[in-house]
């Protein structure tokens, strides 16, 4: 789709006032929200606040959603309160509190003074919730009916506060306190009697997730067992929100930008890579950077110690990029590997050893494999047999070396609350990179007896 051709016949259609409302409910029948918000985002002030006039409240906050809390923010404060009120109502809870939380206080009162005070003291709530936890990530647009309630009763409910629900497929059944007790279908209800209690044909083994819960495990519970939405309870089990699965697609795509940019060395970005500033790019980077620079400063130690063994025989040098290569990229694959399993709870602190054994064994075979090939190499460059032989040892000692420092620092650092995928594959290479060069002098030393 060319955004950019169907924002120009937009434009035109604001700008001709004869026929514009139909010029433009035919423009704006081919587009989906989503499409209607990128084009919102090439346009001007003005023109985002017509486009957004003509649109139905539901389709506006949809729209809405998708784009940044700033140009939300901007459309909402320039619009009657008879407009954004019900604007403001009709958008997702959790992208309300999205919004409220990265525009400057003030701004947020004015914004909060547009909601009844019902729905506020909710938002309120929402917002003291640390983030990147199921507090933060939930919304209070859901359905919930009383346990006494009967299916008929429950049916008229659903038809009075559904158009305000993100789903309405589940209805979450409580007690008179508010405590969560059970779930039940929209199918379940409507093939049951009317008269039927919920509390008769409601599923009372709830899976339910605490407030304070982190995202991550949020997402992999979700995940695990093929949820649509998850009930979030206070420490007194009761229903204050709900997680939806659009809102664990999101989680994912974070934790896992966040876990590749880790990986690099880097802190993750806060923003987008094109709105992030070279000045913020710098101080992402530059800690670690300086951290690993001095760290890999043992590496020039170590071939001045053995500075000696060089001078004798030039042919060892030939090697020294290929094996200390192997090592990094060994230790990298098996880091990547184990951050990974680490983040959806696949592994454990408490598989240590299990890893351990795993990552030799696959280490032996990997070293022997390339040893083989590090051998045949140094035969065909002419080299001694004997730098044949030092070579494929090395390469064989060095895969198993990085194995298993590689196995044990994730769970390590994991264990120590340090996040793994942030030192794990950088700090892997620059350790790998100088004991390796000690295990391949080593080897040589023995061999040649130099």
């Amino acid at each position: 789709m060319s955004y950019a051709l169907v924002q120009e016949e937009i434009k035109s259609a604001l700008q001709v006032k004869t026929n514009m409302t139909k010029k433009l409910s035919e423009l704006l029948q081919q587009l989906q929200p989503y499409d209607i918000s990128e084009i919102l985002r090439e346009m001007e002030h003005r023109e985002r606040l017509e486009l957004i006039g003509s649109l139905s409240i539901p389709e506006a906050a949809e729209t809405l959603e998708y784009l940044e809390p700033e140009i939300q923010y901007q459309i909402l404060h320039h619009m009657h309160d008879s407009e954004a009120s019900p604007l403001l109502k009709q958008m997702s809870s959790d992208t309300v509190v999205d919004m409220l939380l990265a525009i400057h206080p003030l701004q947020a009162e004015q914004m909060l003074r547009l909601l009844p005070e019902d729905y506020r003291k909710q938002i309120n709530n929402m917002m003291t919730y640390p983030e990147e936890t199921a507090g933060s990530l939930m919304t209070v647009d859901y359905i919930s009916a009383r346990a006494h309630w009967s299916g008929e009763r429950t049916i008229q409910h659903i038809r009075k506060v559904g158009l305000e629900a993100e789903i309405i497929s589940y209805i979450y059944v409580t007690s008179v306190r508010g405590e969560l007790v059970g779930v039940v279908s929209l199918k379940e209800i409507i093939l049951a009697d009317p008269k039927t209690h919920l509390s008769e044909i409601a599923t009372t083994d709830v899976i339910a997730v605490p407030a304070d819960l982190e995202q991550e495990e949020v997402a992999n519970i979700m995940s695990r067992y093929s949820f649509v939405s998850v009930p979030v309870v206070d420490h007194q089990h009761r229903l204050i929100g709900i997680i939806t699965y659009d809102d664990l697609v999101d989680v994912i795509q974070e934790e896992t930008t966040e876990d590749f940019q880790k990986l690099g060395g880097s802190q993750p970005l806060s923003e987008p890579y094109f709105k992030t500033s070279v000045w913020s790019l710098f101080k992402k980077r530059i800690v670690w950077l300086l951290i690993l620079f001095i760290g890999g400063a043992y590496t020039a130690n170590v071939l001045e110690g053995f500075q000696d063994a060089t001078e004798k025989v030039v042919a060892l040098s030939f090697f020294i990029p290929l094996l200390i290569g192997t090592g990094g990229n060994t230790g990298s694959q098996i880091v990547t590997t184990l951050v990974r399993a680490l983040g959806v709870g696949e592994v454990k602190f408490q598989d240590m050893f299990r890893v351990m054994g795993k990552e030799v064994l696959t280490g032996c075979l990997l070293g022997v494999s390339l040893g083989a090939i590090g051998y045949i190499r140094a035969v065909m460059m002419g080299v001694e047999v004997e730098i044949g032989y030092i070579v494929s040892l090395s390469a064989l000692f060095i895969v198993l070396w990085a194995s298993l420092v590689s196995a044990i620092l994730p769970l390590l650092l994991h264990r120590l609350n340090i996040d793994p995928a942030v030192v794990s594959g950088p700090l892997i290479t620059t350790l790998v990179d100088g004991t390796g060069l000690i295990i391949y002098f080593s080897i040589a030393q023995m061999i040649l007896h130099i």
